[in-house]
């Protein structure tokens, strides 16, 4: 019961879904997160934080740089579930059609170049 506590606990932030929907089928740096939802990198660091917790993302570390991507298939039921639940309930939202239109343009730089220009898009 717990794991279906701390999904639901999650899940419960417009900011998380946006963070999880824009994960989708990709790996970000958590500075490309944060451009993308226009937060301070520690809020945005919080929010990652209880999404991991509910086990519905990964993280890894390569060098300075922090990547996220959604939970496989090592995930407890629960954080699967749930992540197939929201891609089929958000799709188009147009404040994830917003998202989705700023990202493609956060994709076009490095998060070395996002740094460089003061994590501005």
């Amino acid at each position: 019961m717990q794991e279906v506590v701390e999904v639901a606990k999650a899940l419960g932030d417009e900011t998380r879904l946006r963070l999880l929907c824009a994960l989708g089928e990709r790996e970000l740096c958590v500075c490309q997160l944060f451009v993308l939802v226009e937060l301070a990198p520690s809020t945005v660091s919080k929010h990652l934080a209880i999404l991991r917790a509910a086990r519905l993302v990964e993280m890894r570390k390569e060098g300075r740089w922090v990547y996220y991507r959604l939970a496989g298939r090592e995930a407890p039921e629960p954080a699967r579930s749930a992540l197939a639940w929201l891609r089929g309930r958000l799709g188009d939202d147009p404040i994830l059609a917003r998202d989705r239109r700023r990202l493609a343009r956060i994709l076009k730089m490095t998060p070395e170049e996002l740094c460089e220009r003061g994590c501005r898009c």
